[in-house]
């Protein structure tokens, strides 16, 4: 643990162990924002203009949002925030504004999973996005 008391996790099974055991459940100052199915928040709005904007300069063919779901484990599944696709492959985006160790674990199994995909961790910092590739 660090000292603000949060988890590294390394594996999906070391993942699924807390869980079990119940003790996965994430504590800041402040709960996080009820995610609506379907719905993008502001950040993710502007990243879908950033993506639109690259469409139309041929540099991507298509983007969807929250296309399909994954199935990592039992009870397990991760839902992507972007499918991009490219001439030469298809890219799962993953949009974060800060990264928890859960939802990390869960890109690392997911491209783990499913090579085909070529996962990428999405930030803004300062200003320009911040790319992290997982399975490159």
């Amino acid at each position: 643990m660090s000292k603000k008391g949060s988890l590294r996790l390394n594996s999906m099974s070391e993942f699924e162990a807390l869980r079990n055991r119940g003790k996965v459940a994430i504590k800041n100052d402040r709960p996080r924002p009820r995610h609506v199915p379907g719905k993008m928040n502001k950040s993710e709005e502007a990243y879908a203009r950033q993506l639109e904007a690259m469409k139309h300069l041929n540099q991507i063919r298509r983007w969807v949002f929250e296309p399909f779901k994954l199935r990592l484990a039992d009870r397990t599944f991760y839902e992507p925030d972007f499918m991009v696709v490219k001439n030469e492959h298809i890219e799962i985006h993953e949009f974060k504004g800060h990264w928890e160790d859960d939802a990390r674990v869960k890109v690392k199994v997911a491209a783990e999973l499913f090579p085909e995909f070529l996962f990428v961790g999405v930030t803004m910092r300062k200003g320009s996005y911040e790319y992290e590739f997982f399975n490159a």
